[in-house]
């Protein structure tokens, strides 16, 4: 949302959430949630020099708005700020031919973790040994694409997957640098579903139970496999480097055990990302080189305290780069007043989009915020629910946002750090149509993905 903290509600009035408050000015942008060329005209919003009305009119909504220079901007400061590190863009976030272009041209890495990522890297021309391959259940053929195309790294997860690759290997006279994916059992403080270092999930080998130690076993004793380093990452949305640390010391116990016992010693530690971005005013994201030097610090001080070499680090941001670079622009189509028990009036906005372009509010009880984006209003804000056109109670896209009270059908809006999972996570739920993504840079706009139509939706409907 695009408020400060402390509202003080008016007796009997419909309650938001405890830190939303009223705006002083329901047209302003609050910069942390947009990237960085959106501003307001007379009410208007532009995102890289491009009206978003004017946008609409050339490519309809609901659309995706990818400003690329901000993508890049934020591509480079992750570059810079982890200067010494590798670092790789985790496509899973959001992944096009063009993005994977400008992640190459920035000088990153890119991770995939299915045969479809690896296609677009494949098509966008991306050096193939600048890319990892990620995912707990890779199938026989992503893994013989993935040897025979030579990518840099494939991060194994399962006791099946080492044989499985050892096969592969051995059948093609090729060999595969590995890294092992462990679980630290720290907790990190996220949703359920993206907390991804506790014992209890699918994710790697655990360190605990011996699980992790027993994988850099089996991978040192298969030929055709090249034991790098160890791959550890907490979960996502996190803002400090607290969870990194136990984590750090864990993983570098294990990295010391396989010098030790296994007489091994790794070159590389790969510490995940998950790096957290603003969805709301009560989101503070550190920036890319304060995090790099807390983590720098923490692995170099368990080194030391080891008393062994620092491995080559490398890290995985996506959202943190492609979040904040996109917003979504929705036309309003109808606006309803719902009276509450209590006699609170709720205002529903209903958008031409919902949970098949956004399932993150369904899914993972997400925030989002909105403004107005095709005009300026003075009239006064009202508490609303953006939703969208699904047959879902739980299709809602912003779950308390203040917007003009005078919102009307035709106006437009725009969620911002809708750049992360809305696209990749997006489906045909109703038999809706997947929006385009459209990059704006400079004034002009191009797609980048068009939109889908209806013979794209039909085509594997075989009768």
């Amino acid at each position: 949302m695009t408020h400060e903290a402390g509202w003080a509600h008016a007796p009997g009035a419909l309650r938001g959430p405890a830190w939303l408050r009223q705006p002083d000015d329901v047209n302003a942008l609050l910069p942390q949630l947009w990237s960085t060329t959106a501003r307001k005209r007379d009410g208007v919003l532009e995102v890289g020099g491009v009206p978003l009305p004017e946008l609409a009119a050339v490519h309809g909504t609901p659309a995706y708005v990818l400003d690329e220079a901000d993508f890049r901007a934020r591509a480079r400061t992750f570059r810079d700020g982890f200067a010494g590190y590798d670092v790789y863009y985790a496509g899973k976030a959001f992944l096009s031919v063009a993005v994977a272009r400008w992640v190459a041209q920035e000088g990153l890495c890119l991770d995939v973790c299915s045969g479809g990522e690896l296609t677009v890297a494949e098509r966008a021309g991306v050096p193939m040994e600048r890319v990892g391959f990620h995912g707990n259940n890779k199938t026989v053929a992503e893994l013989e694409r993935a040897v025979t195309l030579g990518v840099g790294r494939i991060v194994v997860d399962s006791f099946d997957e080492i044989e499985r690759l050892g096969t592969i290997t051995r059948e093609l006279g090729r060999s595969a640098r590995v890294m092992v994916r462990v679980t630290a059992g720290v907790e990190a403080h996220t949703h359920e579903f993206i907390a991804t270092a506790h014992e209890d999930q699918k994710f790697g080998f655990s360190i605990a139970s011996g699980a992790a130690l027993e994988a850099t076993r089996r991978v040192l004793a298969t030929d055709g496999l090249e034991l790098v380093g160890l791959h550890s990452h907490i979960g996502s949305q996190i803002f400090d480097t607290a969870g990194f640390e136990v984590a750090a010391r864990r993983v570098l116990g294990l990295h010391q055990r396989v010098a030790d016992e296994l007489s091994h010693v790794m070159p590389e530690m790969d510490l995940g990302g998950g790096f957290g971005i603003a969805y709301t005013s009560q989101d503070e994201p550190a920036e890319p080189a304060h995090l790099a030097a807390g983590l720098t610090s923490i692995v170099e001080q368990e080194c030391r305290a080891r008393g062994i070499a620092v491995p080559h680090l490398s890290i995985e941001p996506g959202r943190a780069i492609v979040g904040p670079a996109m917003c979504t622009l929705y036309r309003v189509g109808t606006v309803k007043q719902v009276t509450l028990d209590a006699g609170a009036v709720r205002t529903y906005v209903s958008v031409d989009g919902g949970m098949s372009d956004n399932i993150r509010t369904a899914l993972y009880d997400a925030d989002y915020s909105c403004t107005l984006a095709s005009r300026g209003s003075d009239a006064a804000p009202v508490l609303a629910r953006v939703v969208g056109k699904h047959c879902e109670a739980g299709d809602i896209v912003v779950r308390d946002e203040f917007l003009p009270g005078d919102i009307a059908p035709g106006d437009l809006v725009a969620v911002p750090g809708t750049g992360a999972y809305c696209r990749s996570m997006s489906s045909n739920y109703n038999h809706a149509l997947r929006p385009p993504v459209v990059a704006v840079v400079d004034g002009a706009s191009r797609v980048i993905v068009r939109r889908e139509t209806e013979d794209d939706l039909l085509a594997t409907d075989v009768g």
